[in-house]
């Protein structure tokens, strides 16, 4: 009998595409702060149980974590004090007797202990969970939804990541890697890191877009703190800018140009290519 899969995290990029790999292979119980709102999502698949959970209400991680062993796990964008917010679920779940925690991590979070993916990771290891860390790349989703509006509506993309490579890689490939973590016994205490074939830098990522939508989208490269303004100026939560911002200025200096083959090692097949998710999701740039 398979052991049912706690997904914390299930209705972001990954986690959805986590919780459509799962059902019908395995149990899977979904914690979510609105459980509504995401049975509403995946509908009521006879192994899929929804239940409220939020890592600053103690009183919803007895129910969470009862009966569960695997967890997959996405940091809350909006929490970034680990030691505070995290950390008394994890130990939560430790007690309830949870045994693996997959956890999607960051490329080159060895290197930048600032970021909360890095001292997650730390509390992980030091709560004494079996771990798979997930160190993807800047997903290729991010500019189908964090920079949706400005490709949609000004036809630019504005990230201060100078003219450095990156390695983006589709959520699609992150969450079948995530499910054959949760499902095969083979990736306990092990870090992957996740991207796709190539490194880009965002001229050429703009080039790939505006080649699809056959319209000019322009690659504005701001400085870092113009960057800050313009979230904030949009509505971002400071805290997340500033997450973002560090990430970014990583980028800037080369830390996230590496290309792996973990995927392909993994899943057996080449990772999906940025002109394939451009392809993909074209519909969601052009204008309203």
């Amino acid at each position: 009998m398979i052991p049912k899969i706690l997904i914390i995290g299930a209705t972001g990029n990954v986690g959805s595409e986590v919780v459509k790999g799962l059902i019908g292979r395995a149990p899977i119980r979904i914690g979510a702060h609105e459980p509504e709102r995401a049975r509403k999502i995946f509908g009521d698949a006879a192994d899929c149980e929804y239940v409220p959970f939020d890592f600053l209400d103690s009183s919803s991680f007895a129910p969470t974590f009862a009966g569960i062993e695997k967890i997959f796990l996405v940091r809350p964008p909006a929490l970034s004090n680990v030691k505070r917010d995290i950390a008394p679920a994890l130990q939560a779940a430790k007690q309830a007797g949870v045994k693996h925690i997959v956890f999607l991590s960051i490329q080159g979070v060895e290197q930048n202990r600032m970021v909360p993916h890095y001292k997650i990771e730390q509390l992980i290891l030091k709560l004494g969970f079996f771990y798979t860390f997930l160190r993807a790349g800047f997903f290729m989703q991010n500019l189908s939804t964090t920079h949706l509006g400005e490709i949609r509506d000004h036809s630019i993309i504005s990230v201060p990541v100078g003219k450095a490579p990156t390695s983006f890689v589709d959520v699609r490939d992150l969450a079948a890697v995530a499910v054959h973590a949760l499902m095969e016994n083979e990736d306990d205490n092990v870090c992957y890191t996740l991207t796709g074939s190539a490194a880009l830098d965002y001229y050429e990522v703009a080039q790939t877009i505006a080649t699809e939508l056959r319209r000019p989208i322009r690659y504005t490269n701001p400085s870092v703190i113009g960057f800050v303004r313009e979230q904030l100026a949009a509505g971002r939560a400071f805290g997340m800018t500033v997450v973002m911002a560090g990430l970014y200025t990583i980028t800037r200096f080369g830390n996230a140009k590496a290309v792996t083959d973990d995927v392909q090692r993994i899943l057996g097949r080449d990772p999906i290519t940025f002109q394939q998710f451009v392809h993909d999701y074209r519909l969601c740039w052009e204008p309203r």
